[in-house]
C-alpha cells in the first residue's frame, strides 16, 4: 500500500488567499488614510476590491473540499471536535484582540468597548476573525444536510448566498460574509471530484482565458453598479473561483519558485489569520506616531513589504508561542485533553 500523494494546488490556493487577506487589511486599514496618500494607494485599493470575489470564496471552497471525511463520519466526533475547536479559537482570539488593540486605539477595526459589544462580537456581530465562526457554522450545516441530495443543497446554498450578497441582511459586523460564503464551502464539499478534475486539466491557455473572463465580468459589475443585484455577486465569485483553481494548479505544476513558498505558507494559514491584525495595528500606530509622510514610491512598495513583514511576524510568533507551551491558543481543546489526562495519571499506582 502506498500513501496518497498530497495535492499541491490547494495549499497554493490557501497561501494566495491568506496573502490577499493580509494585503487587504494592509491597504484598507493602514494605507488608505495615511497622510499624503495619492492615486497609487487608490490603485491598490481598487485592485484589492476586484479580488474580493476570489479571496474568501476560494478559501472556503478549499476548506469544504477537505471537510468531507469529518462531515460524513458515522459517529460524528470528528466534525464536532473540528467545529468546537474553531468556535473556541474564535472566542480566544477575539478576547486577545480586544486586549491587544487597546494599545492601538486609532487603528480602524472593530473592537469591543464594553461587555455588551463583546457579547455581540462573540455571537451575532463577528469581527475580522469571522472566518473561524463561519467554518464552525458551515460544518454544522453540512452535517445536518449530509443526507440531502446535492441537487437540492447547492441551489439552496446559492440562494442563501445571493440574499446575503444583495444587502438584505441587517448590518451586523461581518455576519453577511458568514452567510454569503456558505455556497462555496458546500460546493467544495459536494463537488470535490469536479474541482479536482478542473485542476487536473488546467493549462496556461485556459488560465489566461479565465483571467480575461473574470476581469471582464468584474469590470461590467463595477461599471454598471451590479454588486447587489440578486445572484450577480455569487456568479461573479464562481467565475473567480474557477479561474483561481485553474491558476493555482498551473502555478503548482509549472512555477515552482513561486508555488513552493505559497504551499509552505498555505499549510500555516491559521496562525497568520488569527494573529495578523495585531502586528499590523502596532506597526500602523508606530508609523503614524513617527509622522512619516508617504510618497508614490513608498505607496507602490509598502503594501508588499508590509504584507511580507506581517506574515513573517505571525509565523515567528506562532513558533515562539508553541515552544513556550502555548499551543493551546491555536487548539483550545488541547486544554481539556490535558486536564483529562491528569486524573488518569494521578490514579495510577506506582510500579514496583
Amino acid at each position: 500500500m502506498t500513501a496518497r500523494v498530497r495535492e499541491g494546488w490547494p495549499d497554493v490556493a490557501k497561501g494566495i488567499c491568506i496573502v490577499l487577506v493580509v494585503l487587504w487589511h494592509v491597504v484598507t486599514k493602514h494605507m488608505i488614510d495615511m497622510p499624503g496618500a495619492s492615486g497609487v494607494t487608490g490603485f491598490w485599493a481598487t485592485l484589492n476590491a476586484q479580488l474580493l470575489p476570489l479571496r474568501m470564496p476560494l478559501f472556503f471552497l478549499v476548506s469544504g473540499m477537505f471537510a468531507g471525511r469529518a462531515v460524513t463520519a458515522i459517529d460524528g466526533t470528528s466534525w464536532r471536535r473540528r467545529a468546537a475547536r474553531l468556535a473556541a479559537m474564535y472566542v480566544v482570539w477575539v478576547l486577545i484582540q480586544t486586549l491587544a488593540l487597546a494599545l492601538a486605539p486609532d487603528f480602524d477595526t472593530a473592537r469591543a468597548k464594553d461587555a455588551g459589544e463583546l457579547l455581540a462580537q462573540l455571537t451575532i456581530s463577528p469581527t475580522n476573525l469571522w472566518y473561524l465562526l463561519a467554518l464552525a457554522a458551515y460544518l454544522l450545516v453540512a452535517r445536518l444536510s449530509r443526507d440531502v441530495p446535492t441537487s437540492v443543497v447547492l441551489p439552496v446554498a446559492f440562494v442563501v448566498s445571493a440574499v446575503a450578497a444583495s444587502g438584505l441582511l441587517p448590518d451586523l459586523g461581518n455576519l453577511w460574509q458568514v452567510v454569503q460564503n456558505l455556497f462555496f464551502f458546500v460546493a467544495g464539499l459536494r463537488l470535490r471530484g469536479t474541482i479536482e478534475s478542473l485542476a487536473a486539466h488546467a493549462s496556461p491557455l485556459r488560465m489566461f482565458m479565465l483571467a480575461a473572463a473574470y476581469a471582464c465580468c468584474a469590470a461590467v459589475v463595477g461599471i454598471l453598479g451590479m454588486r447587489q443585484w440578486p445572484g450577480v455577486w455569487p456568479l461573479l465569485s464562481v467565475t473567480a473561483v474557477v479561474f483561481g483553481v485553474t491558476a493555482c494548479a498551473v502555478l503548482d505544476r509549472r512555477v515552482e519558485w513561486l508555488a513552493g513558498p505559497l504551499r509552505w505558507v498555505g499549510r500555516r494559514t491559521l496562525p497568520v489569520y488569527v494573529i495578523h491584525v495585531i502586528p499590523l495595528a502596532l506597526i500602523d500606530g508606530a508609523l503614524r506616531g513617527a509622522c512619516i509622510r508617504t510618497s508614490p514610491l513608498i505607496e507602490a512598495v509598502e503594501p508588499l513589504l508590509l504584507t511580507t513583514l506581517v506574515i513573517a511576524i505571525c509565523l515567528a510568533a506562532h513558533m515562539v508561542l508553541v515552544r513556550c507551551g502555548l499551543g493551546v491558543l491555536f487548539d483550545p481543546l488541547l486544554l481539556s485533553e490535558r486536564l483529562r489526562r491528569r486524573p488518569a495519571k494521578a490514579g495510577r499506582l506506582p510500579s514496583r
